[in-house]
């Protein structure tokens, strides 16, 4: 039996010299990369490889990507895939009317079309946020798909909070802080016995006020304070003083409590 086998073996081993050996047979070699596909041609240029996965993953069912970022512009409409606009934001399309879904890349700033800053025109805040709102209150897309519909609650709901956050001073400033990543304690109490006097003192006249003549009063003084310190804020961010800025927004914080606790009393 041992015999055999090795016979066997050595037989195997021949054939496999001789095939190795014989010239008509091909030489296999390795499949070199097609010039087209190499990274380094000049038509085509390298695609980081979390960029491309990125990409893939925004491709939605209809072939058309979603809003990849509407400050870029590279919007397409979900319902027609119409472009979206060369400027602004794209929470509507302009063709077909479709409202659009939430794109979280976009600030407040950019849905009311104004610059990052502290001073803003209240007047324009408010026309702007009735026209959108125009287009995007659920109760004018009701006869619309309930994807359409759940895109106008999502978009009219985060218009609504743009406008009150953009409207009240000490919000638009701690939301300017918050875009240069700042984060502000609104809880911290103030260590300025100065500032805790003076609030105690003014509750005390609010408490004891007779009519509405003694609380008008009070009230105009606590909002000159009140704009003092905005102004105070708003140069102290034009230059980038965040330390600075940051103590502005805790005094405003006080003075606007005490202006909601004399409007209750009015």
């Amino acid at each position: 039996m041992w015999n055999r086998r090795k016979h066997l073996l050595l037989s195997s081993l021949s054939l496999l010299r001789h095939i190795s050996s014989t010239s008509h047979l091909p030489r296999l070699h390795p499949l070199k990369p097609s010039p087209l596909l190499s990274p380094s041609n000049s038509f085509l240029p390298p695609v980081d490889s979390q960029l491309r996965n990125n990409l893939l993953l925004e491709l939605p069912l209809r072939g058309f990507p979603r809003n990849l970022s509407s400050s870029n512009s590279c919007s397409f409409c979900w319902n027609c895939g119409v472009v979206g606009p060369t400027s602004g934001v794209f929470l509507a399309c302009g063709s077909c009317g479709a409202v659009q879904p939430v794109d979280a890349s976009v600030d407040y700033f950019q849905i009311f079309g104004m610059k990052k800053i502290y001073e803003i025109e209240e007047g324009d805040l408010e026309g702007i946020y009735k026209d959108w709102q125009k287009k995007l209150h659920p109760d004018l897309v009701h006869s619309k798909s309930e994807k359409e519909k759940g895109f106008a609650a999502e978009q009219s709901a985060r218009v609504i909070d743009a406008y009150r956050t953009l409207k009240n001073p000490l919000s638009r400033a701690l939301y300017l802080l918050k875009l240069e990543q700042i984060h502000v304690d609104e809880e911290k109490t103030v260590s300025d016995p100065d500032l805790l006097m003076e609030m105690m003192e003014m509750r005390e006249a609010v408490e004891e006020a007779k009519d509405t003549q003694s609380l008008n009063e009070i009230q105009s003084k606590v909002k000159k304070k009140l704009d003092s310190w905005s102004k105070s804020f708003k140069e102290a961010f034009n230059k980038q003083d965040f330390g600075s800025a940051v103590n502005c927004t805790q005094r405003m914080k006080y003075y606007e409590r005490a202006l909601e606790e004399i409007t209750k009393k009015l």
